[in-house]
């Protein structure tokens, strides 16, 4: 019979598609590695992956045995969470991964609470607008806006039918004027942000079943949700956020919301994981907290 040692080994190759990642992350030698899948193979009968001098990808008997092995290696990782939470309770550490405007200002109190509610639980968190790559960085979840461009990864509904909305300060809207529909927005000053390395100046509204894309310009740009927050709340300009980042803004006055009668860019709210095995009881506490607080918060 296969060691879990191999199968783990086996499952972090086909989602690094390096031995030598999977060795890293595993604290093996590339060669150890190696030996490993070698040895699962002939245990097996069968060739899991095509190896090259610079690849090495699944076969498609590599494909049908990998479903298996995540599910065996779930089903044992399953059974010793739920040994250990009956000892000790909910316990182990949580690597999240969030963007930063949402991360700093919303979840940072609320895992305050989360923390108090769960004292063993070793939180790790990373707060960032760039999308880290779940197969290869040190994450176990992440918070995301949108839907998920990666069909593969696990996505676990926090706020399903969360949307983007056009906002401004008082002030800003005193000395330029309120526009009245989306169209307007070409007459103000955007404030744009950085999407995958390109400025999101492309503004999606829709109102029945009439849709509208508005090509937005303004003179100040970031790559950072955060600071495109901030110039909003100086009065720099219009900004199109996500409702969970401005929610208190908007509450307490500091921003105001446009053109109510129309729905921004639809921006589902998930908790994303790899695969189904890091679905662990302590992410499912999460999600279950989070969709609590977010609700408190949805319009």
């Amino acid at each position: 019979m296969s060691s879990i040692l191999d199968l783990e080994i086996f499952v972090r190759v086909a989602d690094a598609g390096s031995i030598s990642a999977a060795a890293r992350a595993l604290e093996l030698t590339p060669a150890a590695a190696s030996i490993a899948l070698k040895r699962l193979e002939t245990r097996l009968g069968i060739r899991l992956f095509a190896r090259s001098t610079r690849s090495i990808r699944l076969t498609e008997e590599g494909r049908r045995y990998l479903e298996s092995v995540r599910l065996a290696l779930a089903a044992l990782a399953e059974g010793e969470q739920a040994l250990k939470q009956q000892s000790e309770g909910l316990s182990g550490v949580l690597q999240l991964a969030a963007p930063s405007d949402f991360g700093r200002n919303v979840l940072l109190p609320w895992l305050d609470d989360f923390k108090r509610e769960h004292p063993h639980i070793q939180l790790q968190l990373l707060l960032n607008d760039r999308h880290a790559d779940l197969f290869r960085e040190t994450v176990d979840v992440a918070l995301r806006f949108g839907v998920p461009s990666d069909s593969t990864l696990v996505a676990l509904p926090i706020l399903p039918q969360h949307r983007r909305v056009a906002c401004a300060s008082p002030e800003y809207l005193a000395r330029h004027g309120t526009p009245q529909h989306p169209g307007e927005l070409s007459e103000h000053s955007a404030l744009l942000y950085l999407r995958n390395g390109r400025p999101y100046n492309s503004w999606r509204f829709s109102r029945g079943d009439e849709t509208l894309e508005v090509e937005v310009h303004g003179d100040y740009l970031s790559d950072d949700g955060e600071v495109a927050r901030r110039w909003a709340l100086a009065g720099h300009g219009i900004a199109y956020k996500a409702w969970l980042d401005i929610a208190e803004d908007v509450r307490a006055g500091r921003l105001v919301t446009l053109f109510d009668d129309w729905d921004g860019e639809s921006a589902p709210f998930n908790l994303l994981c790899p695969h189904r095995m890091q679905v662990s009881e302590r992410v499912r506490v999460l999600q279950v907290f989070l969709q609590e607080r977010c609700a408190g918060l949805s319009r």
